[in-house]
């Protein structure tokens, strides 16, 4: 028979490999049905998802994997190409169309609340926090392969959640726009920022267990854990402003075509609720209200949903 131990093993190393197979083939198959339906999602999307895909097998079938059992630093840089890397490319792979069938299933719907801001931050908060407790993050890395797959699982929900509530297609609250949004990046940060500078000045070695691995590679506790704090620090910093200007670009862009939509129900003599069309730019839905319009199948209903 297998021992429990030999099972948490074999979970552990194929569980990533086969998960990726199965998104990849999952996400393909609802490609085609979309394209075979007239309603293709953009190559840029596809790229981005792809990149998803690259940076979990980074994370998981690359030296990363090995050397993030034998240094802090290396634990770090796999954790933010699952929390963050891995899980924007997936958001910005999405659209309401491929999250469709998914949603609609009874079991997933809750999936709907990963648009709330306020369920992301509190998921991402408690998670990031409650996996570094020290007693909780060795137990992972060290002890059980299992319970090591559940920590990367539940950072990848926490990313995936973050980054869904800020750029994912899911509608978002009314009050989520501009300076919210970008406070809000700001917010999640900070929060990060709080766990980096422990790490970076901590006169003393939160995780020990390192120890060994270490000394074999000529590096002590505290290097490796400062290091670990300056590589999420660099890390957050690119995101934060990488994103800042995107929403920038976005805000733009949406409030650009949001007034083209409203000028052109005006010149066709319909009725436009400015929120209504917000809210179909704001989940990419903005070419769709258009037709409608154009093609005057809009109608009276137009406080309605696009």
């Amino acid at each position: 028979m297998i021992a429990v131990a030999d099972l948490d093993s074999i979970l552990a190393e194929w569980l990533p490999p086969l998960s990726l197979i199965a998104i990849a083939t999952a996400y393909a198959i609802r490609l085609i049905h979309l394209a075979d339906a007239g309603r293709p999602v953009p190559r840029w999307r596809q790229g981005f998802f792809a990149g998803g895909l690259a940076a979990l097998a980074v994370a998981y079938v690359s030296p990363v994997d090995d050397l993030s059992d034998e240094l802090l630093s290396w634990h770090m840089v796999q954790h933010l190409l699952i929390m963050d890397v891995a899980a924007i490319c997936f958001v910005l792979g999405l659209t309401g169309p491929l999250l469709q069938p998914l949603l609609a299933m009874r079991g997933f719907r809750w999936l709907r609340h990963l648009a709330n801001p306020i369920v992301a931050l509190a998921a991402w908060t408690v998670l990031l926090y409650l996996w570094h407790i020290p007693a909780l993050y060795e137990a992972a890395t060290f002890d059980s392969d299992l319970v090591h797959a559940l920590q990367h699982l539940s950072f990848f929900f926490a990313g995936i959640a973050f980054w869904m509530s800020l750029l994912g297609p899911l509608p978002k609250p009314a009050w989520f726009s501009g300076a919210a949004s970008a406070g809000f990046v700001f917010a999640v940060r900070l929060i990060g920022a709080v766990l980096a500078n422990v790490l970076m000045w901590s006169g003393s070695v939160i995780y020990s267990r390192y120890a060994p691995e270490e000394a074999a590679h000529g590096v002590s506790g505290l290097s490796d854990q400062g290091t670990a704090g300056v590589v999420m620090m660099a890390e957050s910093t690119v995101i934060t402003v990488a994103i800042l200007a995107w929403l920038v670009l976005r805000w733009a862009k949406h409030d650009t075509e949001r007034q083209e939509l409203l000028d052109l129900a005006a010149a066709r003599g319909v009725e436009l609720d400015p929120a209504r069309a917000q809210r179909a730019v704001d989940a990419g839905q903005g070419e769709r209200l258009r037709e409608r319009i154009e093609s005057g199948s809009l109608g009276s209903g137009a406080s309605g949903r696009a």
